[in-house]
């Protein structure tokens, strides 16, 4: 019997054999359960067609090998010992439990409160877990590198609305392979995909009373287990899609939640690892063994340092690099991963066997370096192999455009990659994720359109999101028909974008936010899973997707743009000008406001195939601006002109790239 299903360290997939099939080894962890059964159902996954007790094998392993199980069995367990809440005990065997290891369920999570009752049956609630054998890929080299371009991705709000793609496959997985996502995809000149959470999640309760549900995924049940709602066709789907991507030339990153579950605190439902070793699998607080940590504002911390977790984690990231070819992975809360007892440690156990692992050491790693609990903010803490989000960059962007005084250094800064940040101990590389919006927060359309959040639609009277978006609308707060203040707001996006472009390190841009799209205000959407968020296609703004095509050119073509080495100084590989042509001085970088900032960057053009040097001229006022271009020995061309020239006239709120000749 070489099916395996369960928890155990060796191969932990819900398998089956090759026909004919002698049946499946079921496996699942418990350090704490005094007896686990597996439940059987027929394919409705109506009917429990047999009730099994595994065998306790020792070490927290329980096994039970069952013949004649095929392909698409369904399954589940039920754990039995002390419920005992205030210990941190909560088996109840009227609660059917997901295998953490199941990699596909029968059908999506409810949220229903009866999930969350003692002595409640919940089997008729519950999804089940499909026996699967995957049929692996062989790991090549990711196709991304840092210093690319990643492309942040919510499948169903993506690709709902898409007037190419079929009706059946909107909102799915499968629908990122579609020639005409692709060439978009392509168009904009992405390098990798990062999709945000793919795996099985759960609405918080307090959602479907106010007739909401959460569209991104980030309360996860299942670590591996792909929500069906958006790969009906489950790994198989993934994996099909990633090839496709990976034709076209186009990597692909899986954004993970390891620091929760959607079982929450106390009051939240059992449905996987709270039933199964609750003590175990969650962090408590220290001599309260009832209170569950949360340093993610979710309800629960998963224990990332307990071995089954940590197993868990690895088998997870394992399991999607080998089936389904992935190339790298972004972390929700990454500091999660490293915490112990004495906080989070970038050499923790996790880290060091997720950088080691000889599936996991190539693929590309990035952390959102922050989570909630004390010591919870690590910009730059991470190990090397780690690319970080970059707030902080993304704030000082943010002021600057705004119009914040005192602010053309933290510019110059976060156009340099951050080396106040991740240059720490001689670190000759950024490992700065550059970002202006994401996922959560204002759209990049919305931020230079809403002064404050406009979250009423979310049910909570507008206290949720961030108070500080450091935003501004331009003259009129949210929609308008003045011309004026919409062409202003064309020209920031169009500055903001530019300045992602050109800034040193890896960047991220949010789908849609090349197309002009609007969330109207709402700086937490997590929660709008319908059309007030999905990307209207029909409405893109194609001036946008052009000038965000333009600019991921150009970054290919000059190399100074894609590389991640920190600026020397040494061989003029950076310098910094004024409006007048004159190098910076001490009194203009402090200065409330500077006319003009200029950074003239040596490179390499791949177009041309020399070596040159260009000039990034910057103007961040409502005017035109004149500037003296620096000293060349045969002057300067706009990249839209053959005429040489030593001066050129900057379009109000606009950053313009120069040549040597």
């Amino acid at each position: 019997m070489n099916g395996v299903a369960g928890g155990k360290t060796r191969n932990k997939r819900a398998d089956a054999p090759q026909s004919p099939p002698p049946g499946v080894i079921f496996r699942v962890w418990s350090g704490h359960a005094e007896r686990i059964h597996l439940c059987l159902y027929d394919p409705t996954g109506a009917v429990e067609t047999d009730r099994l007790e595994m065998r306790n094998e020792g070490d927290g392993h329980f096994e039970l090998s069952v013949p004649g199980i095929a392909l698409g069995t369904l399954y589940g367990y039920r754990a039995h010992g002390p419920f005992v809440p205030d210990q941190s005990l909560w088996f109840d065997p009227a609660k059917l439990l997901l295998d953490p290891y199941a990699t596909e369920i029968d059908r999506p999570f409810v949220y229903d409160p009866r999930l969350g009752q003692f002595g409640e049956d919940t089997a008729a609630l519950m999804p089940k877990a499909v026996v699967r054998r995957h049929e692996q890929v062989e790991p090549a080299p990711p196709r991304f590198a840092p210093g690319g371009f990643v492309y942040e991705i919510a499948v169903k709000g993506f690709t709902m609305r898409h007037p190419d793609v079929p009706e059946a496959e909107r909102g799915t997985i499968a629908a990122l392979a579609h020639p005409s996502v692709i060439a978009h995809l392509k168009r904009i000149g992405v390098d990798a995909v990062e999709l945000m959470p793919i795996t099985a999640w759960i609405d918080e309760r307090h959602l479907p009373p106010l007739g909401l549900s959460n569209a991104w995924g980030y309360n996860p049940v299942g670590l591996m287990t792909i929500d069906p709602r958006l790969a009906p066709g489950g790994v198989a789907e993934l994996r099909d899609t990633v090839a496709a991507l990976h034709a076209a030339g186009i990597g692909v990153i899986l954004d993970l939640v390891f620091n929760h579950t959607g079982e929450s605190d106390r009051h939240g439902a059992t449905l996987s690892l709270r039933g199964l070793d609750n003590l175990s699998c969650y962090a408590h607080e220290p001599g309260r063994p009832g209170d569950l940590v949360n340093v993610t504002g979710c309800g629960n911390t998963l224990a990332c340092d307990h071995p089954f977790v940590r197993q868990l984690i690895l088998d997870s990231l394992r399991h999607f690099a080998l089936n389904a070819g992935v190339d790298g992975f972004r972390f929700d809360l990454g500091p999660v991963l490293g915490r112990g007892p004495e906080g989070f440690d970038p050499n923790a156990e996790t880290l060091r066997q997720m950088m080691a692992d000889p599936v996991l050491a190539d693929r590309m790693l990035i952390a959102e370096p922050w989570d909630i609990g004390h010591g919870g903010y690590q910009l730059g803490n991470f190990p090397d192999a780690f690319l970080e989000w970059n707030d902080q960059s993304r704030d000082r962007i943010r002021r600057f455009w705004r119009g914040d005084g005192h602010m053309t250094g933290d510019m110059a800064t976060a156009l340099a990659g951050a080396s106040d940040v991740f240059a720490r101990d001689g670190a000759p590389r950024t490992r700065s994720v550059n970002f202006i919006a994401a996922h959560d927060g204002f759209s990049l359309m919305d931020l230079v359109s809403y002064e404050h959040k406009h979250n009423e639609a979310n049910g909570e009277d507008n206290r949720d999101g961030h108070n500080d978006n450091l935003s501004w609308n331009n003259g009129a707060e949210g929609e308008t028909a003045d011309d004026g203040i919409l062409t202003r707001r064309r020209q920031d996006v169009m500055a903001l974008l530019s300045t992602l472009f050109v800034s040193r390190g890896t960047i991220m841009l949010t789908a849609g936010d090349e197309l002009g799209r609007t969330q109207h205000g709402n700086n937490n959407a997590y929660c709008q899973d319908n059309e007030s968020i999905w990307i209207d296609w029909s409405t893109a703004d194609e001036a946008l997707i052009d000038h965000t095509a333009r600019l991921a050119r150009l970054r290919k073509r000059f190399s100074a743009l894609g590389q991640t080495t920190f600026f020397t100084g040494d061989g003029n590989d950076v310098a910094w000008f004024s409006a007048g042509g004159a190098a910076m001085t001490v009194g203009e970088w402090e200065a409330a406001e500077t006319p003009a900032l200029l950074m003239v960057l040596a490179t390499h053009d791949t177009l041309h195939s020399f070596d040159t040097r260009i000039t990034i001229a910057i103007n961040r006022q409502r005017r035109p601006q004149s500037v003296t271009l620096p000293p060349a020995d045969k002057g300067w061309r706009a990249l839209s002109s053959d005429e040489t020239t030593s001066t050129a006239e900057l379009a109000p709120r606009s950053i313009a790239i120069f040549v040597e000749c």
